[in-house]
């Protein structure tokens, strides 16, 4: 399943699952002699019994077939964490990190069977500046799905939506990004469909092998709104003409909704919104990082009856199938890209900058549309206590408001004072970990952490407590309340989360975390965690909920009942 709707009408679109040839290679674009295993796709390659920790180069295989001469469009949904990509023998496409999406366009694909192989590393080096070894595992291989497609000389290579309100009635905001593979140019007309209005979103010529971009507000009188208790979709429907024929369509979900930021709170259609969130990796020891809907729904279930309305996708963009569930049931999202605790000198890798600023703006490219994304965000516990990491900061935080003006931006810092970049975002988040890390009381470190917000640049703006936890060994029982005990883990959490919920100061708070999680073994104490596991989940890697679980339902329904 590539989303919970079908996503064309007119283009034809066929998934990729299923059993891949698979085979571990030295060096990309090596043809193995043989392709020894068969591995499911989507999926990771640690699943199976001989890759548990395998850690390189491998190679994927798959024959297709097309019935006459078409231009295939492939969709890789991730791959981690950097692929190659060759059809029927030639080189056509390279894509670093593993959250976002990518696609390969092959012209004139003649009838018949075609040969396709991903290369896939999931390696640490300096040629990867955001995977290496982190408090949580970059697992291996096509995790997430393929999808192929034959498209026209012309196809929609986008959609970004933006809902208005303007003077009380709802407009929206259509962007429709046109691409012409063809040697000739094209004259093309768009029409969208929303809400039972068909419009005319305009028309242009696109040049031979160009791009357009056509823009278009239409109004919208009778919708109703997105929210937590009612959270309304709406279909939105683009169709691409040329010469009176319909030769492409791209179908996606919306809502009309509207986040504000005022007085120092978070508004969510004029009303304040407190998040009641959880962060969430997504790691399962049955299926690493690449999950099947039920597995995700599974997860929903559980935040949703301990009475969460927020998740944080820490630390990376998440597989739009979740998203789309967040979409129906009304729970709000901060969206992050993927960059975990860099260091100054990791930050001065000669490819961070161009990495991390490709996945900011793939996430905010293709999670556009998601009514239940309120935050993006970047860069967690990075080093934005300097001058010069303060540069990419604001770089990257450029890059999402020129994409995107309407909804606010953070990054997580556990820099305390000595934070920089609280003047660049619109929210002020904080990481901190009293009663685990340190002997604070949670109480008095969020007065601290008001003033340091205030002092420092975010006088006046939302504040966040982004993590705050502690670890629980799964059926680790103790009256003594020892640390690593689920009695003692429920403690901290009762005390911090009582105490931030009574402070009118701070507007949100994300718990860390809501499940055990995997990971990378290594040197230094947080890659010698036991068992190579974070343990701070309120659910263990099995998702079997720990004494912490009900402790936050409690505390957080509690809340609901004001």
């Amino acid at each position: 399943m590539i989303r919970l709707f079908d996503t064309h009408h007119t283009r034809i679109s066929t998934e990729l699952e299923g059993l891949w040839e698979f085979s571990p290679v030295d060096t990309i674009g090596e043809r193995p002699k043989e392709f020894p295993f068969k591995l499911p796709v989507p999926g990771c390659w640690e699943s199976h019994p001989h890759f548990g920790t395998y850690r390189g180069k491998a190679v994927y295989r798959r024959v297709i077939s097309v019935s006459s001469q078409t231009h295939i469009r492939l969709e890789f949904k991730g791959v981690s964490h950097t692929a190659h990509v060759y059809f029927d023998g030639e080189f056509v496409k390279t894509h670093y990190n593993a959250y976002t999406s990518f696609e390969v366009i092959i012209p004139n694909a003649i009838a018949g069977e075609h040969e396709i192989l991903v290369y896939v590393d999931n390696s640490f080096s300096e040629a990867s500046a955001l995977h290496f070894p982190n408090d949580y595992y970059t697992y291996g291989g096509l995790v997430r799905p393929v999808v192929l497609e034959e498209i026209s000389d012309l196809y929609i290579e986008n959609i970004m939506f933006t809902p208005l309100l303007q003077a009380n009635q709802w407009n929206g905001r259509w962007k429709v990004m046109i691409r012409n593979i063809s040697q000739s140019p094209q004259q093309v007309q768009v029409i969208g469909e929303l809400a039972g209005i068909k419009s005319i979103l305009g028309s242009c010529e696109v040049g031979p092998g160009g791009q357009a971009e056509l823009i278009q507000t239409v109004s919208y009188p009778n919708v109703l709104e997105w929210s937590l208790d009612n959270p309304s979709l709406y279909q939105l429907q683009t169709k691409l003409i040329t010469n009176e024929q319909l030769v492409d369509d791209l179908v996606d979900r919306v809502g009309f909704r509207e986040i504000n930021i005022s007085n120092g709170q978070l508004l969510l259609n004029g009303h304040e919104l407190k998040l009641k969130g959880v962060n969430r990796h997504e790691d399962h020891p049955m299926v690493g990082c690449s999950f099947p809907l039920s597995l995700m729904v599974r997860d929903l279930d559980l935040i949703e009856e301990m009475g969460c309305n927020a998740v944080r996708t820490s630390h990376y963009p998440y597989d739009e199938r979740f998203l789309d569930l967040c979409d129906e049931r009304g729970i709000v999202i901060w969206e992050e890209n993927h960059a975990r605790g860099l260091s100054l000198e990791q930050m001065r890798n000669p490819n961070f900058a161009w990495q991390s600023e490709q996945v900011t703006r793939e996430m905010v490219e293709q999670h556009f549309n998601h009514p239940s994304i309120i935050i993006w965000a970047i860069l967690n516990e990075c080093a934005s206590n300097t001058e010069e990491g303060k540069v990419h900061y604001a770089k990257q935080l450029t890059i999402i408001r020129e994409l995107d003006p309407s909804r606010p931006r953070s990054f997580a810092s556990h820099h305390r004072d000595q934070e920089l970049c609280f003047d660049l975002a619109e929210i002020v988040s904080f990481n901190l970990y009293p009663g685990w890390y340190t002997d604070e009381k949670p109480e008095e470190l969020a007065l601290e952490a008001i003033q340091w917000a205030n002092k420092l640049g975010g006088a006046d703006k939302p504040i966040i407590m982004s993590e705050f936890g502690a670890d629980g060994f799964y059926g680790f029982r103790s009256n003594n309340r020892e640390k690593g005990s689920e009695e003692r883990q429920a403690d901290i959490l009762r005390n911090c989360l009582n105490a931030y919920q009574a402070s009118t100061d701070i507007c949100g708070m994300f718990i860390w975390q809501f499940s055990d999680c995997r990971v990378t073994e290594g040197e230094g104490w947080l890659l010698t965690r036991s068992c190579t596991r974070n343990s701070k989940g309120l659910v263990d890697e099995y998702r079997r909920p720990k004494l912490a679980y009900d402790v936050v339902s409690s505390i957080y329904k509690r809340e609901d009942k004001k």
